[in-house]
């Protein structure tokens, strides 16, 4: 039960950090654009990864090095991307979430993919679930309570955010609103793509 709670607890704590997927995920999930497509990939995504991290900690250290370059400049042109969107969303927007129909929706795989792609492209996720999770749990007693653990956090989490989505666009019916939230979308999703920038 103790390595349960320290993975949950462990997990929790680095994937409910806002960031650059947390923020889309929440985004698309206040379209109703396939809110259980967007948590399922996530949660897959982060599971496998957990896995790996729990039990092969010790050999991805060593495959790690030469794919984070790669993985941090393909993150920072699908993130400048996505906030480019977004400021156009805020620019040309005239009608408020409701009116929404007007943008373009996606099919579940388009969404899939792009979830799959602003998961896997951001090197933070290799270093919160490979490393840091898959340290604490390659020291565990019970490694398999503690990935049971970390995995249920992540469901709990990714369940949430885009479950509790609706009620939160209620707030964003009027079209100042909605601008504003695209506006702070793109701001954030630049800063994001800019702190992944080596220095």
């Amino acid at each position: 039960m103790m390595a349960w709670a320290t993975g949950f607890i462990v997990a929790l704590g680095l994937i409910v950090a806002i960031g650059a997927q947390n923020a889309w995920v929440l985004s698309q999930s206040m379209r109703g654009q396939h809110r259980a497509v967007i948590a399922s990939v996530c949660i897959l995504c982060d599971s496998v990864l957990i896995i790996l991290g729990v039990y092969s900690v010790h050999h991805l250290r060593e495959w790690m090095p030469p794919l984070v370059p790669i993985l941090t400049w393909a993150g920072v042109a699908l993130l400048l991307w996505l906030a480019f969107r977004a400021a156009q969303r805020a620019l040309k927007g005239s009608s408020g979430l409701q009116g929404n129909q007007s943008v373009q929706r996606q099919s579940a795989w388009q969404i899939g993919l792009t979830a799959l792609a602003i998961t896997l492209l951001n090197p933070h996720v290799y270093l919160d679930t490979v490393v840091l999770i898959g340290s604490v749990g390659s020291a565990q007693q019970h490694k398999m309570a503690f990935v049971i653990g970390a995995c249920m956090a992540s469901l709990v989490w990714f369940s949430l955010l885009t479950g509790l989505a609706p009620r939160l666009a209620v707030y964003l019916r009027s079209p100042k609103h909605w601008r504003i939230f695209d506006s702070g979308m793109a701001a954030l999703l630049c800063l994001v793509a800019l702190s992944l920038i080596p220095g």
